[in-house]
């Protein structure tokens, strides 16, 4: 079962000449864990931006769990590459800011919650502390867990990793499969790292052309839990070396 159908929708920013999505349709099936690659700048984020409702699109349609996306609440969780949270709020008080958004819970209730959060995601006891006190990796965390407390089954990561050192990167890559295996979100995560995309995802989106008007799905050949060593396979080997060679050719085609 689709959760997120994407059909015939274009968009275009008001200082292009061209659209940047156009006529774009795809899927993304319950529970599924797909990466999207591409260049900077070939429209990646604005797929994003369109989901979450930051972007209304010219034409087309987006529906999520079978119903439109129009008018509606709380269908997805937004994760960007910055954590975003804001340095006059404690860690627990960012967190929660989900709840605050949809409303009818007490003070009480939203710091349960929003404590249970943080400990599902390795970080009891930080409630009380301030952002600036947190490590880059336990930012990232932090802002997971707010993202999961928008209640949704679709969440969308863009580049949450990238600006973490590398040992940070991977061990935080290992966690997120240990999380989406835990709660069985349907994640869509953007990435310009072409080994991050194939070790986290079940298929991977791949941007060829610009503007966007389809997305080639190539499936990873791994079964899940996952170990790194996964990324040794002749298999593995050799996807990443075509995934390589796709983004190659759009950039010379630019």
């Amino acid at each position: 079962m689709s959760l997120l159908e994407f059909k015939n929708v274009s968009y275009r920013y008001e200082a292009d000449e061209s659209d940047t999505i156009d006529n774009l349709s795809f899927s993304v099936e319950k529970g599924a864990f797909h990466s999207i690659i591409g260049i900077s700048g070939c429209g990646k984020s604005t797929i994003f931006r369109i989901i979450n409702g930051l972007l209304v699109p010219k034409n087309g349609e987006i529906k999520v769990g079978g119903e439109s996306i129009k008018n509606r609440k709380n269908y997805c969780g937004y994760m960007p590459q910055k954590d975003m949270l804001f340095p006059w709020r404690t860690v627990g008080q960012n967190v929660a800011l989900p709840l605050e958004t949809t409303g009818g819970y007490s003070k009480k209730d939203r710091r349960e919650l929003a404590e249970n959060a943080l400990a599902d995601v390795g970080l009891s006891g930080c409630a009380d502390k301030m952002p600036d006190e947190l490590s880059g990796g336990m930012r990232q965390r932090a802002a997971f867990a707010r993202t999961m407390l928008t209640g949704s089954d679709l969440l969308l990561l863009d580049e949450p990793f990238s600006a973490l050192d590398f040992l940070t990167r991977i061990s935080m890559q290992e966690w997120l499969l240990e999380q989406w295996e835990k709660h069985k979100k349907t994640i869509l995560f953007i990435t310009h790292d072409v080994e991050e995309a194939i070790f986290l995802s079940g298929s991977v989106f791949a941007v060829t052309d610009t503007p966007i008007k389809s997305l080639a799905e190539i499936k990873v050949p791994a079964e899940y839990p996952r170990t790194r060593e996964c990324l040794t396979h002749p298999d593995m080997v050799s996807l990443r070396e075509e995934l390589i060679e796709v983004l190659r050719k759009q950039v010379k085609a630019e």
